[in-house]
């Protein structure tokens, strides 16, 4: 197994361990399973963006002026892949309410098992702009290369990486193939199965998210 080279950092603050507890229980109701989501998200999107670029700004208060300091650069963009990716925008989106969100979509062929992407749309200028791709899970790490793999095709420069729960088999195919990219994950679980899921993980993140379980 391909061992991390590139930064991977595993968020455990107890308002995220206690969160994902709930999240991984069988018993969790969709609806419950989605709030969850979006608020570890949240809670996550504070480490995630702790090194982003500043630039001092003359600020006028009520009493005098001052220079304050405000995210440099064009706006960010959150890059869900479809489709569980997308449970996680709003938990972003909420704190840095400026930020683009762009759109991958991929599909593993049956045959080949590699990624096919099916589509892709994210905001120009996409070289001088920081970008997160979001998706629940890493498991064989597949998605997670071909998503990252486009957007440096398109030009993207700046990428992170933010998943709620990691295989080691994953993090260490994201890392061999991107080692640039930094890696954030709620969870460090022990292995994938024979058949590509995170043990013990939280299950199809999109089924219980939608419902299409």
């Amino acid at each position: 197994m391909p061992q991390p080279s590139a930064p991977f950092t595993v968020l455990d603050h107890p308002l995220i361990q206690h969160k994902l507890s709930h999240l991984r229980a069988r018993t969790t109701s969709k609806k419950q399973f989605r709030e969850l989501v979006d608020e570890i998200t949240t809670l996550m999107a504070y480490e995630v963006t702790r090194d982003l670029a500043l630039e001092p700004v003359e600020v006028r208060t009520p009493l005098e002026s001052m220079t304050a300091h405000r995210i440099r650069g064009k706006k960010l963009v959150v890059v869900p892949i479809l489709r569980a990716g997308l449970g996680m925008v709003d938990g972003i989106t909420r704190l840095v309410p400026s930020a683009r969100v762009g759109h991958i979509g991929l599909y593993r062929d049956e045959e080949t098992l590699e990624p096919v992407s099916y589509y892709f749309k994210i905001p120009g200028s996409p070289g001088g702009r920081e970008f997160i791709v979001v998706d629940p899970m890493l498991a064989t790490g597949g998605s997670a290369k071909a998503a990252v793999s486009r957007l440096k095709e398109a030009g993207a420069r700046s990428i992170r990486f933010m998943c709620l729960v990691a295989a080691p088999e994953g993090v260490g195919a994201l890392s061999e193939a991107h080692p640039d990219v930094p890696i954030f994950a709620a969870a460090l679980d022990r292995q994938l199965s024979d058949q590509g899921f995170i043990l013990p993980g939280l299950g199809d993140a999109g089924d219980r998210l939608f419902g299409t379980r």
